[in-house]
């Protein structure tokens, strides 16, 4: 389950199942939960690729569409992240891929262990889905790590999240589920392009790699 913050012509395509709010801190599945969640993270997401109404893939390439390449599922991947809140900065123009530039506004710092050491990603929630009844409560974190341009797609992926997976001042971050925008796969698109905070200094070698 998805959200994509990419704009193609005037459409803006989205998909997510709804998580509802409990004040209880968050639980890690277990290693074969995650394994079951993932595959089926994995599933929809070539279902949404192989349907011609919603798939980013040029015309050509759907005939012979097989599938997403995905780095092996890493269960260390999946880790409970601190949720810090952010309410006090100023919407921002978010840089894209085209001139367009959508306003977001930090919604708070995510501080996570990966690989053994201690990593902050910011969440930002658009303005434009703030308007909305059924997306208000939709998060992004575009981020980008060192597999960009050697593994995975050079421009970033992206992670979605709802507010109501926020909980106890926690949330799960899955890598796993770490995606491509629309911008990887043909142009036409103007995607969010990862600020300068979410860049990681490290390999995050789990999630959509890059076929090309």
């Amino acid at each position: 389950m998805r959200f994509l913050f990419c704009l193609s012509l005037s459409t803006l395509w989205f998909g997510c199942g709804v998580a509802s709010a409990q004040s209880a801190s968050v639980v890690r599945p277990t290693a074969p939960e995650h394994a079951r969640q993932v595959a089926a993270f994995q599933q929809e997401l070539n279902t949404e690729y192989r349907d011609s109404t919603r798939t980013p893939l040029p015309r050509a390439a759907r005939a012979a569409f097989a599938g997403l390449p995905f780095y092996p599922v890493r269960y260390a991947a999946c880790v409970v992240a601190r949720f810090v809140p952010d309410s006090l900065s100023a919407p921002f123009p978010m840089p894209t891929s085209t001139v367009r530039r959508p306003l977001y506004r930090k919604y708070g710092v995510l501080e996570f262990v990966l690989d053994g050491q201690p990593r902050q990603l910011t969440v930002y929630q658009s303005l434009d889905l703030l308007n909305t009844t059924d997306y208000r409560d939709y998060l992004f974190v575009p981020f980008t790590d060192r597999t960009n341009g050697h593994g995975s797609y050079g421009g970033g992926r992206y992670l979605d999240l709802r507010r109501g997976q926020i909980r106890g001042g926690q949330v799960l971050l899955d890598f796993n589920r770490a995606y491509n925008p629309y911008c990887a796969y043909q142009s036409g698109y103007s995607c969010p392009v990862p600020p300068p905070e979410n860049r990681l200094a490290v390999e995050v070698q789990v999630g959509v790699m890059s076929d090309h």
